[in-house]
């Protein structure tokens, strides 16, 4: 098969676009655009989360294994490939190995369908960002109900925050089966956020590389501001002391492995083809793997930063929740017991609950008195979306300048979304332009705004009452998966394919030395069975329970607790679909090619001679 030589062969054999390929300003902008790439929402919302969910400091643990053997090689070898052989990801893996093109149309299919809700996501920021101007903040109460008798009844059961996520922003239906309408106040979000990115994004690295200085820096200056201001909360120690206690229990489950792996793969952007991208424009000459550890390291770096002003404020808001639990139940006490008012404080509550419980306990249990239990209040987390949307907003609502601080905490996150968009973007366009199929009288600019307006076509679904449900499978199923098995066979691929060898002497030519014994090690061996063994380990545990969500229902008997629902069958299929279709293009392009050497190996056998006339 055609393989690329040396790296000196390659050099001097460079065809003429690819040595006139555009490239960055300078060295800082290609590094902070990929460090934009990677840094994104899921550093601020699903690393926090899984902290939490997975106790703490334990997830910690998994994390840094699969960063240290999973992330970082696999970093390495895109950073790496794409600077030397200067193409998009199709066109690097179709160099390696025309039975590896599939890779680089998996890796096309992955930033296509992640770009569709992740803007989504940036159209909600959007929504909240304009109400945050608002005084007072709109989901800091309820709203009147239409006989102006009280409040409405769905948001006196579930709180103002919830109740202005769901269904003053979601217009959530009830189940996923339910439809419903076009939300036009989301549509027109969502529209506004594609035009922000094709202005951005409008003529490719151009664009990127001047804006991208002020959408990677600005984030890190909001992040210290909100950790400056979080730590002075009340209860803000609590809530660290939650994050960094490990639960050791926790890493007896499978999940929490894999978990770590998805959240890997998923925060760094390995397999999106957006890195190959960003690297095909650097030059030749730089030195890759100090590349690859900046970008590892700001990436874990930003993820546990983002997460201790987020957990102090979960100390905070835990802390009022429970404070305001002891008050319900002292004012049922005081009011029982007769006694003076201010006599029962949250200091002494814990010794006049013991008096009274040992002196009349049946008076006690009959005021049906709340169980008040901080741990329980720290349990309680959002994942996702929910982070921001309920429990920051909920949050934000008892801080002095509430206003401020949402304005702050929303063009925060537009701005992670919106560099992760560049790198989304970066791996649909460069692959299309690198494959030579658009005709050369397409403006780039043309050639980007119809991937624009098409993604924001196909993403109007996520604007129906029923858009979060699906934008929680597209996140699922998405993001999770494909990444892992496009993973494996890049490593595969360049390892022993491409060749270990070769590819440490483009390495050497690139940067002057060889990789060390630890990349060695971890590209042969170690990267490959773990990505195996973390497939396998997947399929396995999600084929052994039915899947099934949470429903918004007001109608639940145990609202507003979410109604676990089953997916419909036609919904799982859908998941299935999803989980496959962006990598079925890599045995389908690989039999492909097979058939067309089978069929050239045919006729050759029947004519080994084509210039002898009959």
């Amino acid at each position: 098969m055609d393989t690329p030589g040396s790296a000196e062969q390659m050099q001097d054999d460079e065809p003429k676009d690819i040595a006139e390929r555009p490239q960055w300003d300078n060295q800082l902008q290609y590094v902070l655009t990929c460090i934009g790439f990677t840094v994104g929402l899921g550093s601020v919302w699903r690393f926090p989360y899984l902290c939490q969910t997975y106790g703490g400091g334990a997830f910690l643990i998994p994390y840094f294994i699969a960063l240290v053997f999973e992330g970082l090689p696999l970093l390495h070898i895109e950073l790496a490939i794409g600077q030397r052989l200067r193409m998009g990801s199709i066109g690097v893996w179709n160099s390696i190995s025309p039975y590896m093109g599939g890779l680089g149309v998996a890796s096309l299919a992955v930033s296509f369908l992640i770009s569709l809700f992740y803007n989504m996501i940036i159209a909600w920021i959007l929504w909240y960002l304009f109400h945050s101007f608002q005084s007072p903040l709109p989901w800091r109460d309820c709203p009147i109900n239409l006989n102006h008798t009280g409040y409405v009844s769905e948001c006196e059961k579930a709180t103002a925050v919830n109740y202005f996520w769901y269904r003053e922003t979601l217009n959530i239906t009830p189940n996923i089966e339910t439809s419903g309408s076009f939300q036009w106040w989301l549509v027109l979000c969502l529209a506004t956020a594609w035009c922000l990115v094709y202005i951005c994004f409008i003529r490719g690295i151009e664009t990127i590389g001047k804006a991208i200085y002020v959408t990677v820096s600005f984030p890190y200056l909001v992040l210290t501001i909100f950790l400056i201001k979080s730590l002075t909360l009340p209860g803000a120690t609590d809530g660290l002391i939650y994050l960094f206690t490990p639960d050791w229990e926790t890493l007896k489950n499978p999940d929490v492995w894999l978990d770590a792996s998805t959240q890997i793969f998923f925060s760094m952007c390995l397999g999106f083809g957006g890195l190959i991208a960003f690297s095909s424009y650097s030059v030749q000459k730089n030195n890759c793997e100090r590349d690859a550890l900046i970008v590892g390291f700001m990436n874990t770096f930003t993820s546990i930063y983002a997460s201790i002003p987020i957990f102090a404020i979960l100390g905070f808001k835990a802390n009022e929740n429970f404070n305001k639990c002891r008050n319900w139940n002292i004012l049922r006490l005081t009011n029982s017991f007769n006694i003076g008012n201010e006599n029962i404080t949250l200091e002494n509550y814990d010794d006049w609950f013991n008096h009274f419980n040992h002196t009349d306990p049946s008076e006690v249990k009959s005021l049906n008195l709340k169980t008040c239990n901080l741990q329980t209040f720290l349990d309680e987390s959002a994942s996702g979306t929910g982070l921001a949307f309920i429990v920051f907003t909920e949050a934000v609502i008892h801080m002095p300048g509430s206003q401020v601080w949402a304005v702050l905490f929303f063009i925060m996150l537009f701005s992670l979304g919106l560099s992760s968009m560049f790198g989304n973007l970066e791996g649909i366009l460069t692959p299309l332009l690198d494959l030579n199929i658009i005709p050369a009288w397409i403006p780039k600019e043309v050639l980007t705004g119809l991937i624009c307006l098409t993604s924001f076509t196909v993403a109007l679904i996520f604007t129906l009452g029923s858009g979060n449900y699906w934008l929680g499978i597209f996140n699922n199923y998405v993001g999770s998966m494909p990444l892992l098995i496009i993973a494996f066979f890049e490593i595969i691929s360049v390892v022993y394919i491409y060749g270990i060898n070769r590819f440490n002497d483009d390495i050497e030519w690139m940067t002057g030395k060889r990789p060390n014994i630890y990349w060695q090690a971890t590209w042969r061996f170690i990267s490959p069975l773990m990505l195996l063994v973390v497939c396998v380990a997947y399929v396995v545990v999600t084929a052994e329970k039915r899947p099934t969500y949470n429903a918004w229902n007001p109608d639940y008997v145990n609202f507003p607790l979410a109604d676990v629902q089953p997916y419909p069958e036609w919904v799982y299929a859908i998941c299935v679909l999803l989980s496959v279709l962006p990598i079925v293009s890599i045995p389908l392009v690989a039999f492909y090619r097979f058939m067309g050497f089978f069929k050239k190996y045919i006729m050759d056998r029947n004519n080994p001679n084509p210039y002898q006339k009959e």
